[in-house]
């Protein structure tokens, strides 16, 4: 993310020189203005509109409280973070009447001064967005796109997770990535990022369900992917139905550009319903006997529930014909063209795995990389009216 502007209101010179020492280590923030008082505190906020204001509450003339007033009121772009020695409630609740996002007591750590900084700035954010005007909203248009398989090993979370990735990073959109292989998921390992809540806490609160209420569970990835993981224990998947995920797609749908959800190899109710609901699903196949059986099965149950054939692409992953069955055989047995492959990269795509770093952002000169963000930006095209009509086949080849 861009790093946090903030501004440090003290008339201290020493101790506005120690919170910039302090906040010096931090990678996301950035001081860009210093003021000594109130008054000054209230024009420099109007010429600079840093993010953050550190306001100390006690200064000559002008207080921190009379300043936090004026600038809520004139500029209520940047939060105002209370600094004071006193930490009895009655300052704090005059803080907060003026403006003030947050209270620090004095002294305090750079680490603790950092994370408040960021939290109160990340708060404000979500706070803007779930009060945006409606027209913004109804603005967005949302897709969704299940990456699916009806044999598991094929790759089906690999090419989720760095898909996932590589529309957030080339599309600029807001992407939301689920993980619904709700007994063995592991899209959290794969993107290295710390689970708190998963898919099951967050249907235990499915009554008071909302767009705002499931921003809480949902972990960002440094790439800005916003990722629901599956349940810590394999027991727990029983308990989410097919309403549940149902309610869940159609919350994400009115804050996401882009749900990308990763399925288990079956066709529970819950998959089957992130199917439905699918504007496009990518059906995945490697070329050995077992996986072409179970894929053609799987394309044979689509064909059944009436999907329309531009809602589905056969992705082949691991594409080689060294192993003695040729493209064109798998085509034919499949009765469907190949819609895009995805070369062999075992080094590339294990390391990323077991670095939790995903390969679309760390060796986007590889040739599976190239071939994701190829597909990320084909898929974009399709969904949002202006796709080519041609497959994105020999591109991703030359």
């Amino acid at each position: 993310m861009e790093k946090i502007s903030v501004m440090i209101v003290d008339d201290s010179y020493e101790t506005r020189s120690n919170i910039k020492q302090l906040l010096s280590f931090s990678r996301n923030i950035r001081v860009t203005a210093e003021a000594a008082t109130g008054e000054e505190a209230v024009v420099l906020a109007g010429e600079m509109r840093p993010d953050v204001i550190l306001m100390d509450i006690n200064m000559p003339g002008m207080d921190g409280i009379k300043a936090t007033e004026e600038i809520s009121l004139n500029m209520p772009d940047s939060v105002v973070i209370i600094m004071s020695v006193q930490g009895e409630t009655e300052y704090v609740r005059k803080a907060m009447t003026a403006g003030a996002r947050e209270y620090l007591c004095k002294p305090f750590s750079g680490d603790e001064l950092s994370e408040t900084i960021i939290r109160a700035y990340e708060n404000e954010m979500k706070r803007r967005e779930k009060f945006a005007p409606l027209s913004e909203k109804k603005e967005m248009k949302s897709r969704v796109i299940t990456v699916f398989s009806t044999k598991g090993g094929v790759g089906k979370t690999t090419i989720a997770s760095n898909l996932a990735v590589a529309m957030a990073r080339s599309g600029k959109k807001r992407v939301a990535l689920v993980d619904l292989d709700l007994q063995f998921g592991d899209v959290a390992i794969m993107l290295n990022v710390s689970v708190k809540n998963t898919i099951s806490d967050l249907v235990k609160e499915f009554g008071q369900l909302d767009d705002s209420f499931a921003e809480d569970y949902l972990v960002t990835h440094f790439s800005g992917v916003r990722v629901l993981p599956a349940p810590v224990k394999p027991e727990y998947a029983e308990y989410i139905t097919a309403n549940h995920v149902e309610k869940i797609i159609n919350i994400l749908r009115e804050s996401y550009n882009y749900i990308i959800i990763d399925t288990s190899a079956s066709f529970h109710e819950t998959v089957l319903t992130s199917l439905d609901m699918s504007d496009k699903i990518l059906i995945i196949s490697t070329l050995d006997l077992p996986t072409i059986k179970n894929v053609k099965s799987g394309l044979d149950v689509m064909e059944t529930l009436n999907y329309p054939q531009d809602k589905i692409h056969v992705v082949l992953n691991k594409a080689s014909e060294q192993f003695g069955i040729r493209f064109r055989d798998f085509e034919d047995v499949l009765r469907r063209q190949i819609w895009a492959y995805v070369p062999e990269d075992s080094q590339t795509v294990v390391t990323s795995a077991n670095k939790g770093f995903p390969f679309v952002m760390t060796r986007t000169e590889t040739k599976v990389a190239r071939a994701i963000i190829d597909i990320a930006n084909e898929l974009m095209r399709e969904l949002e009216g202006g796709a080519a009509k041609k497959s994105p086949i020999k591109r991703l080849f030359g």
